[in-house]
């Protein structure tokens, strides 16, 4: 299999004005001329519009399978993880919930992780205008104690666990 896609670290060369530090993923076809360093990692040089000097780029091959970790408003959600994650959680083994598009009030008495097969949800902890949101591919994190409402917009089914 071929690479789908990559991430892109932008880092500054040492004594340049160019300050900032970006992550960003982008589909492989951007990039055809890739030079690979002995470290694995693809190295290649990016000119910016700020500043004539060029910058170093380090670009990551994990295909499009990149997991990346956020927490908002108590709840953790990672993006895409890997299979081998999921393995290692016995996630397949877990029992299986499913629903249609509902809004409904729910309370966690205990901590709960779930794996959306599919769907799409937002989730808004009590006293909070602000939603969290998920979807389907997505391995996400309640804490125990917390109440909110569920808004499912895209029929789910999950995979999950309380402890």
């Amino acid at each position: 299999m071929g690479i789908l896609g990559l991430t892109i670290s932008v880092q500054p060369i040492i004594g340049l004005h160019y300050s900032s530090y970006k992550n960003c993923s982008y589909p492989i076809q951007l990039f055809p001329q890739l030079q690979h360093s002995a470290t694995g990692s693809t190295i290649f040089r990016l000119k910016t519009k700020k500043n004539q000097s060029f910058s170093i780029v380090r670009a990551s091959a994990e295909g499009t399978n990149m997991s990346t970790t956020i927490e908002k408003l108590g709840v953790k959600i990672e993006r895409n993880p890997t299979e081998s994650k999921l393995s290692e959680l016995g996630v397949r083994d877990w029992p299986k919930w499913g629903c249609a598009p509902s809004k409904f009030p729910w309370t966690y008495d205990a901590k709960e992780t779930c794996y959306l097969l599919k769907g799409k949800v937002k989730v808004y902890p009590e006293g909070s205008n602000e939603a969290v949101e998920f979807g389907a591919g997505d391995l996400v994190v309640f804490p125990k104690g917390m109440s909110c409402t569920w808004d499912v917009s895209e029929a789910v089914d999950k995979h999950y666990k309380f402890e």
